[in-house]
């Protein structure tokens, strides 16, 4: 069985991961950091936006400043089909 990661990266998908920086409510002057991470399409980050929507939404602590590094794991020089198997004994 193939992992649901495999597939992500056959379809495009890379691992991305983003550096947050967000404001303490109760302490509006001091930063916290937040490491988020996960298999995105760049260059718009459909998933990563859909989690920064989820953060603006529903948690209390403003976004500072986002940071975004992104690597396609699986490029297409690296992966080839294969037409047939040959066994050597």
């Amino acid at each position: 069985m193939v992992s649901k990661e495999f597939m992500r990266q056959i379809e495009g998908y890379g691992l991305t991961t983003a550096h947050i920086l967000y404001r303490i409510p109760d302490h509006p002057g001091v930063l916290q950091t937040f490491v988020w991470q996960d298999y995105d399409l760049a260059p718009r980050f459909p998933v990563l936006t859909g989690f920064l929507d989820f953060w603006k939404r529903e948690l209390e602590g403003p976004l500072h400043s986002v940071r975004v590094a992104h690597s396609q794991l699986i490029k297409p020089a690296e992966f080839r089909a294969v037409n047939g198997v040959l066994t050597l004994h």
